[in-house]
């Protein structure tokens, strides 16, 4: 090896330092091991810290939110809090359904040794689902044939059965469907069968690939689709324009591509699968309109758009169409940059696209300005995987909110950041039958199942606390933001800035 090294010309430090330069690459390459478990502290991991990381963990595993002694947040940083009322509502003043029940399993923990595996015992759980009361039911398209009514306001973002394993998205489908009043998003990559496994509510999702509803020479298959429309748990579909951590068409590599997902997805076996960067179907407002006008026409069902949004005119030209034409989609889901993919450009993950809390005030503005804002339902993304995320995001205007790496936390990811590889060592990320191996069925749908209603319950718990009998009342009012000063303003104020600009605009 010495002399091998000594003479190699690709790398100059084994040249100089065969023994020292093997031993540096060798701790380069467990060095984000060793910083995510010893060397970073418990809030400043990326793009989750070990607290948030953990937060998820003990909400799926032990069905359990609580933590002790205080906060790790950096208080003297700039932030959003939500407004206590003097008086908070109590237990039995929330208006909810306290009907509903959730059937799971949890684990409680008996010891914690230092050196030997902690003792743990796995016991059933019955607990309310937290639903909403019929009266606050969420209903996405209204005037459709079939509208999708939901008694819960988090459901799961688009994965992509072939991004993640069909052990993964099975035990989320299950999962899912035990806590009840939820939906999963199957990603661009078509429907699966596992998708479809728990019984769960489905808003399939149509990316510029068409994936799972093309002909052989990738235009729309109209047939295929009117089929997959009546699938009974198929209650939406989605046309994805973008998502925030790559405002472009997605990719799967083609060792992920197996016979069973080319099928799935319509395409050839082992070859690498990118969606083009936006639909060939339409170039403008109008043509989007009328393509979506053409789905619902033809399926029935609402139908809706995932876009990012840029700037503050982002979504000028579809407010002001819908407006004048009386069309558009049923909901619109954004996006913020901060949100995760299987495999995107470092150049696109950080700069392009804004953030959810800068987004999604733009997006409610602007609808807001040309008095459509009540035609469509907003669902927000972005790392809103604590009640408190999804409190201040309704205040600021959504109605319901996507998560997704909260959901493969629950399933048993651990942050190896290898999602693109298909190595992933936990059975997640990948499609690799052995990997898939260590992802346990039928005990990470209880992890899911938990962490969902847990969810929920911490939602109504901060509504309490804010004063109000349900979540859905969340308004800015609600929400302060303190500088990093100390000088504090209502969330109203901010709204009111932007939604100034977007009229000087």
């Amino acid at each position: 090896m010495l002399v091998y090294d000594r003479n190699q010309k690709r790398h100059s430090i084994l040249r100089n330092y065969p023994v020292l330069g093997r031993v540096r690459y060798f701790f380069e390459k467990i060095g984000p091991e060793f910083r995510q478990y010893w060397f970073n502290s418990d809030t400043e991991g990326k793009p989750f810290s070990r607290e948030d990381y953990e937060h998820i963990v003990r909400s799926a595993k032990y069905n359990r939110d609580v933590v002790s002694f205080g906060s790790k947040r950096d208080f003297d940083e700039e932030g959003f809090y939500v407004r206590n009322d003097m008086f908070p509502k109590l237990t039995e003043e929330m208006k909810m359904d306290k009907e509903t029940m959730v059937k799971t399993k949890k684990y409680l923990l008996l010891k914690d040794p230092l050196f030997t595996q902690r003792e743990e015992k796995w016991e059933d759980e019955e607990s309310p689902a937290y639903l909403l009361h019929d009266d606050d039911a969420v209903v996405i398209g209204p005037q459709t044939k079939q509208p999708f009514v939901l008694k819960g306001l988090i459901g799961m973002s688009a994965m992509s059965y072939g991004a993640l394993g069909k052990n993964a998205i099975t035990a989320l489908s299950k999962g899912l469907a035990m806590a009840k009043g939820t939906w999963m998003n199957t990603g661009e990559g078509g429907i699966s069968p596992y998708h479809l496994e728990g019984g769960v509510d489905i808003i399939m999702q149509i990316g510029p690939g068409l994936f799972g509803i093309r002909d052989k020479n990738g235009d729309v298959d109209w047939d295929e689709l009117k089929r997959k429309s009546e699938i009974p748990q198929i209650k939406a579909f989605e046309l994805k324009l973008a998502q925030g951590a790559k405002t472009r068409g997605g990719h799967i590599d083609g060792e992920k591509v197996t016979p069973e997902i080319a099928e799935i997805r319509k395409v050839e076996p082992y070859k690498p699968v990118d969606s083009p960067n936006r639909f060939h179907q339409f170039s403008d407002v109008f043509s989007m309109c009328e393509f979506i006008e053409k789905i619902r026409a033809h399926t029935g069902k609402p139908v809706g758009l995932k876009l990012v949004v840029g700037g503050n005119d982002s979504v000028e030209d579809l407010a002001k169409y819908m407006k004048e034409t009386g069309k558009g989609p049923d909901f619109i889901t954004v996006d913020g940059g901060e949100g995760g993919t299987g495999a995107s450009y470092q150049e696109l993950i950080d700069s392009v696209g804004l953030p959810i809390k800068s987004a999604l005030p733009i997006l409610v503005s602007t609808l807001k300005k040309y008095g459509v804002r009540d035609r469509v339902k907003i669902i927000a993304s972005g790392k809103l995987f604590t009640p408190d995320r999804i409190a201040i995001a309704l205040a600021m205007g959504a109605d319901l909110v996507n998560i997704a790496r909260g959901f493969m936390i629950s399933v048993g990811c651990i942050q190896t950041l290898k999602c693109q590889s298909n190595i992933c060592p936990v059975g997640v990320a990948t499609t690799d039958p052995e990997l898939q191996k260590a992802l346990v069925i039928d005990e990470k749908k209880y992890r899911v199942a938990n962490y969902l209603v847990t969810l929920r319950k911490g939602l109504f718990r901060i509504s309490a606390a804010a004063g109000l009998d349900s979540p859905v009342h969340f308004r800015p009012k609600h929400i302060s933001y303190k500088d990093d000063k100390g000088v504090v303003v209502s969330l109203e104020r901010i709204l009111n800035e932007i939604q100034q600009q977007i009229g000087a605009s």
